[in-house]
């Protein structure tokens, strides 16, 4: 890791960038296989599946039998662990419920909102060298509360064409209607369009390689939404000097673990604890199975010396991490002046590893500084809200002059005739 002391604020936006990945070509690569996918759904989907996962599958549907399987195969311990995430994330999810309120602006105009679940969504599990079971938990379960309808599942399979037993046991806890055996650009094609096997959806979620993200933006563009764009996953530690730096540490490199495109930022008031830290990074790294993604995500990763607070919490909103961990004695405070971040942990003791996985925040969070301007994963986010509006003749009486002194100043004569002929109808009565 790089350590930069007391930079000017003028190198702050170096500090801030991102890996960057040329993805001209790629694009390309994406825009191909989508196209094949709509033309040709599923023989297509399953050519795609051959060549990318090495998987000769005859149908892409994953059969009753095969999640009954796979129950029996996932150890009673870790079905155990599913089980309490699932509660814990339902909780706090369902607790995001929305309830509209009738509002009279004006004696006889009346306006409200209706929160509508979104019908049919998408869930893109990745499966490849992490499958990731959590990620199921963590959107279907808020949009089964939500309330939609048909919940449809891809994820790619392994070589012999089976799903990760963990991934469908999750799927099946918390209420996902249909999964499929497909990954990366086949299957968001697959849910954007829809095949013979697999269902058009309205909205497609979930994380993925450069590949998947790439296709994802490109299906947004007029064929279905997205849950917000993405790019690689990083962490921001602030830290003071009542840190505990095998913490630190530790939380570092489970960031860094998640792929070599990964970063990972700390920054702190004390030159102490970034030496211990470093110290710690290189311990814990030389035991990890991952030790050699992990070692290249550092390679993009900066412990950064400020000199206040202040500066320190200043430096994280610039850079908008998707995950901001807080490890300072004044932690409250400084929750306080969070304005950018996906999801932030307080105190030494909560991890990311925490709301990755069981306290009952979401993980699926902006990335690459948009949390400037996105939410991570929530209710709302599978849900439309509609509003109604009623008005009687006293509220034509209130309002009428006004709307057409407004249409007419925008030249717009047929507006302002819809409410002329209402206000003469109205006056008399």
């Amino acid at each position: 890791m790089k350590i930069i002391k007391y930079p000017e604020q003028g190198q702050w936006a170096e500090i801030c960038q991102r890996p960057h990945l040329d993805i001209t070509q790629l694009q390309a690569t994406v825009s191909s296989v989508l196209s094949d996918v709509k033309k040709r759904g599923d023989k297509a989907v399953r050519e795609y599946e051959e060549r990318f996962d090495h998987a000769v599958l005859s149908t892409l549907a994953v059969s009753e039998a095969e999640i009954n399987e796979a129950e029996t195969l996932v150890s009673e311990d870790l079905k155990q662990a599913i089980r309490l995430a699932h509660e814990n994330i339902y909780l706090f999810h369902a607790s995001q419920q929305f309830e509209g309120k009738k509002i009279q602006t004006r004696p006889g105009v009346v306006c409200w909102q209706k929160s509508v679940a979104i019908e049919k969504v998408g869930l893109y599990i990745p499966g490849g060298t992490a499958p990731l079971f959590s990620t199921v938990l963590m959107l279907a379960t808020p949009a089964k509360i939500a309330g939609c309808k048909e919940i449809v599942l891809c994820t790619p399979p392994n070589r012999e064409g089976k799903v990760n037993p963990a991934i469908l046991m999750a799927a099946r806890t918390a209420g996902v209607s249909k999964i499929f055996k497909a990954g990366g650009v086949q299957a968001i094609g697959a849910m954007a369009y829809g095949t013979e096997s697999v269902p058009k959806v309205f909205k497609i979620f979930g994380p993925g390689n450069q590949y998947v993200m790439a296709a994802k933006q490109q299906v947004s563009l007029s064929d279905v939404a997205i849950d917000m764009p993405a790019g690689p996953s990083e962490v921001c530690v602030l830290a003071d000097d009542t840190a505990n730096a095998t913490f630190v540490a530790a939380d570092l490199l489970s960031q860094a673990e998640h792929g070599i495109d990964s970063q990972v930022l700390l920054i702190s008031t004390s030159e102490s604890i970034i030496n211990k830290v470093e110290e710690e990074v290189e311990r814990q790294l030389s035991l990890l199975p991952r030790k050699e993604i992990a070692s290249k995500a550092l390679e993009n990763s900066r412990c950064v010396l400020v000199g206040s607070a202040d500066e320190m919490m200043a430096l994280s909103n610039t850079y908008a991490p998707e995950h901001l961990i807080i490890q300072t004695a004044n932690y409250e405070e400084m929750a306080g002046q969070v304005v950018n971040a996906g999801s932030v942990f307080l105190g030494n003791y909560a991890c990311e590893s925490a709301g990755d996985y069981a306290s009952g925040t979401n993980h699926t969070l902006p990335t690459h500084g948009y949390a400037t301007a996105y939410s991570g994963v929530n209710l709302d986010s599978y849900c439309r809200k509609i509003t109604f509006q009623h008005l009687t003749e006293e509220g034509i009486r209130q309002i009428g002059h006004a709307v057409e002194l407004m249409a007419e100043a925008e030249q717009l004569d047929a507006h302002k005739n819809a409410m002329s002929v209402r206000i003469a109808c109205a006056s008399e009565e």
